[in-house]
């Protein structure tokens, strides 16, 4: 697989809300909270989930196992729709807990694991940093 204007366009998104997250959850967290860099790094993080979501839609890999182009890590784009659309239902019916439970559970599932998973050799990614930058492999 090549670096196409489309998976340029994943992975900055995707590397964007890997470092823009953190800050989001951090900022409502312990005794000093910070609602308005809370508010305005998870609307930055939900815009970079969306963009990472409806582009890999379209980027498809017949390298690995497949339907149609489309793999089992494809299967996040659902879960992270989904989940994006429940944590906004929680805060419309103000249920923080849940809320911040479903955001905690989409960072870690959409960016923790599925960068982890971006990681393995054979994934573009993977092949880059380990064959390429510091060819360990």
């Amino acid at each position: 697989m090549q670096l196409t204007p489309l998976i340029a366009v994943h992975m900055t998104a995707a590397l964007g809300a890997v470092a823009l997250g953190p800050v989001a959850l951090w900022a409502r967290k312990g005794r000093t909270q910070r609602p308005v860099l809370h508010r305005a790094f998870g609307y930055a993080w939900v815009t970079l989930m969306l963009v990472t979501a409806f582009s890999a839609v379209f980027i498809r890999d017949f390298d690995l196992p497949n339907l149609a182009g489309y793999t089992p890590i494809h299967l996040l784009v659902p879960f992270t729709l989904f989940s994006l659309f429940g944590a906004f239902r929680f805060l419309r019916h103000k249920n923080i807990a849940g809320h911040r439970k479903t955001m905690q559970s989409l960072y870690l599932g959409a960016c923790v694991v599925a960068g982890g998973f971006t990681l393995l050799p054979n994934r573009y990614l993977g092949t880059l940093i380990w064959h390429q930058w510091l060819g360990w492999l």
